[in-house]
């Protein structure tokens, strides 16, 4: 469902700027055409700006440290170049480009969950699964439907997953999870005590543990579960015990347009560590969660 839509949203952009330009060329206004087709085009550059703002605006006591002028304009960079190539090309024409593989040559080889956020597939995962099927790594990517609905939903699919590389490597697997996969991998977690023994690791990268200012301006049942301080989020930190979270990694940052204040993407008790300027999205091809979760699958 999400591929459809946003391949129908990208050729609808796409469509509107070429129209753009044949208006201006039939009017004679060519001086107009092609900076009136790339304002269109790059409107989500200035959308990424505002967020920008609000993160720098809403930082306050964060212990995490403040972002400079430089580190937010490099995000903002980063994430202006990431955006389109996720949600523009690799989720909405790419997401199967790379299948699931639950088995390895190797004996012993433990396998890895990639679990995608708010508004994302599996194509997200794209560039790991690129470097690690090659690798003979058994990897499931899942794609978390209704794109709207509740997290709680996401519960059997995880299930799912799990259980399939349970079945085919015999050990239990590491799960990464970006931004609100985060918060369905953990609800997996706490939908039955026996999870704890069927999962090795999980690696968050920026992850609302503790909801997200960002969340007020979401009307969706997903999005109301990430409002800071709401009861879906209390009842699940009060489900997780401390000696569980001691087995998460999570990667979180001062410059995350998404998710903010910083601190709300950590947990206590978890191996929290902060990205240096880097926003929500672009923080997945950091090499640092990946290199963590490398690290993970292939510890005993």
């Amino acid at each position: 469902m999400l591929a459809r839509l946003q391949k129908i949203t990208t050729l609808s952009l796409f469509a509107l700027s070429l129209a753009w330009v044949c208006l201006c060329v039939s009017l004679g206004a060519t001086m107009w055409a092609m900076p009136g087709a790339l304002a269109l085009m790059f409107a989500y550059a200035g959308v990424l700006a505002l967020e920008f703002l609000l993160l720098s605006r809403a930082h306050g006591n964060d212990p995490a440290p403040r972002a400079t002028p430089a580190q937010l304009a490099a995000a903002w960079w980063g994430e202006v170049c990431s955006a389109p190539a996720v949600f523009c090309w690799r989720q909405p024409f790419r997401s199967n480009k790379w299948p699931d593989r639950t088995k390895s040559p190797r004996p012993g080889q433990r396998g890895l969950v990639l679990v995608h956020g708010f508004v994302c597939n599996r194509g997200l995962w794209n560039p790991w699964l690129a470097r690690l099927l090659p690798q003979a790594i058994p990897c499931i990517a899942v794609n978390l439907e209704p794109v709207f609905g509740s997290i709680d939903l996401s519960v059997p699919i995880i299930e799912e997953a799990v259980k399939r590389l349970e079945q085919s490597t015999g050990l239990p697997p590491v799960l990464v999870a970006h931004s609100m996969g985060g918060l369905a991998v953990r609800r997996w977690l706490a939908s039955d005590p026996s999870n704890d023994r069927r999962f090795h690791r999980l690696i968050t990268i920026a992850s609302p543990h503790q909801g997200t200012w960002l969340a007020r301006f979401s009307f969706s049942p997903n999005g109301h579960q990430v409002r800071p301080g709401c009861e879906w989020l209390l009842q699940l930190a009060d489900a997780e015990p401390l000696e569980r979270r001691k087995r998460f990694t999570c990667f979180y940052g001062h410059c995350d347009n998404i998710v903010f204040p910083p601190s709300t993407a950590t947990l206590d008790g978890a191996d929290n560590r902060h990205l240096e300027a880097v926003a929500h999205v672009h923080m997945v091809s950091r090499p640092e969660p990946f290199d963590e979760t490398l690290r993970w699958v292939t510890t005993a």
